[in-house]
Order: structure tokens, then sequence, then C-alpha cells
């Protein structure tokens, strides 16, 4: 894997297109700037890998739009340290996004296939704070509860139980809500043990968060 002065040029474009579109955490753009996003792709996309754009990937899923993953991490507000919980690490990129703002990632993916490609990126990227899971992301980690910060990056139809009740006392979910055809992206602030602030932030449109987990390498 090669990431050269050509790709950089590329990623600064973006980060300019990001800034205009109204990302203005400087943290976040950095990590954009600075995480090879053309690795996480197949070969056939890499010259399209900096457009902000979604594009496919392994198990009929896809990576989100540089937009999408800028904008749901400025909504988390990442500070070091902070213990994330990512339900969908799909290609992987997000969680690289986290980690590399100095998160401590827990994440979790159902389809097998995109977990050890996962596995294996961040191992060449040498991401050593990402911990992955193959799993049901609805059910969360309640082994590691509670979180600072929860995101899912994949649309729920209703936001499940089980991640609210793993965030921490002022602690922050970022999720999107809604059908298949399109979901409001929502903050939600745990106040107290039994108090929940919500906000919402647009409309977005995300693979479906399906339940259990899928072992089949090939589809």
């Amino acid at each position: 894997m090669e990431d050269n002065n050509r790709h950089k040029g590329m990623r600064n474009r973006l980060v300019k297109s990001l800034n205009t579109k109204g990302i203005r955490d400087t943290k976040v753009l950095d990590a954009i700037q600075n995480i090879p996003r053309h690795f996480f792709l197949d070969k056939a996309f890499e010259e399209h890998a900096y457009e902000d754009k979604a594009f496919p990937i392994d198990q009929q899923q896809t990576i989100s739009q540089p937009y999408t993953v800028a904008f749901q991490t400025e909504l988390l507000n990442i500070n070091k340290r902070d213990k994330v919980l990512e339900i969908g690490t799909g290609s992987g990129y997000q969680s690289a996004v986290l980690a590399f703002l100095g998160a401590r990632v827990y994440t979790v993916e159902r389809h097998k296939l995109l977990y050890e490609n996962a596995v294996k990126m961040f191992q060449k990227l040498n991401f050593m704070g990402i911990r992955a899971f193959f799993a049901d992301g609805n059910k969360g980690l309640g082994e590691f509860a509670p979180f600072d910060k929860i995101l899912v990056t994949a649309g729920a139809k209703q936001l499940p139980f089980a991640l609210k009740e793993q965030l921490k006392i002022g602690g922050v979910l970022v999720i999107p809500v809604g059908d298949e055809s399109s979901q409001t992206m929502l903050r939600i602030t745990r106040v107290s043990q039994t108090e929940f602030k919500e906000d919402a932030f647009g409309k977005f449109r995300f693979v479906p968060l399906l339940k259990g987990k899928n072992s089949l390498l090939d589809i």
C-alpha cells in the first residue's frame, strides 16, 4: 500500500471541501487529512477515494462519505482517552478516525469478513488502540460498559435500549434513526441514570442496522 504526495494533495482538497460544507472541528479535519482513505477501499475505487462519496465494500455494505464520517465524529466531540463504542466497523475507516483522535475504540461488526479485513487493516496501520469484536451490535458490549461515547454507523429503526444503558452519565450516543429510505441523525446525552436529552441534526441515509451475526465470507 502506498500513500504518496498525490494522495495527500487529494486529501487536502477533500478537507477544504468539508470545511466549506460546515465541518469546523480542526481535530476532525486533521484526522481526515492524515488517514489514507484509499487503503480502506477496493483498488478499483482508489482514484475516487477522496471524493465526498460513499462507496460499496464487501457484504453489500458501504464506506460512508467523508462528510458523514466527519459530521458524526464532530457530534461526538472526542477527547483523548475517551472510551468509545462503535457499532458497525465496516471498512474500519471510521474506527481509524476515532483512534487518530486519541479515543480508546471498541468496535463491533456483525459481518465476519468485514471484521477480519478491518482487524488486518488496523494491524497494518499500527492502530493498536482499536479493539474489534465480531458480534451483534444491537447488544453493544455490556462487559466493557460504560462508555464515554457511542457511535452507530448504520440506520436503526428505533433506538436500541442496550446502547442507551451502556452510556456513562454525561456520555453521548450518536445514531441515525428512521426507516430504510431516510434517517434522522440523533445525539443522545445521558443526563442521569434515568434521564436522556435528545437533539436532532438533519437527514441521512445509511445501510440498515441488522440483528444477529453473519458468518458467511463470500456474499
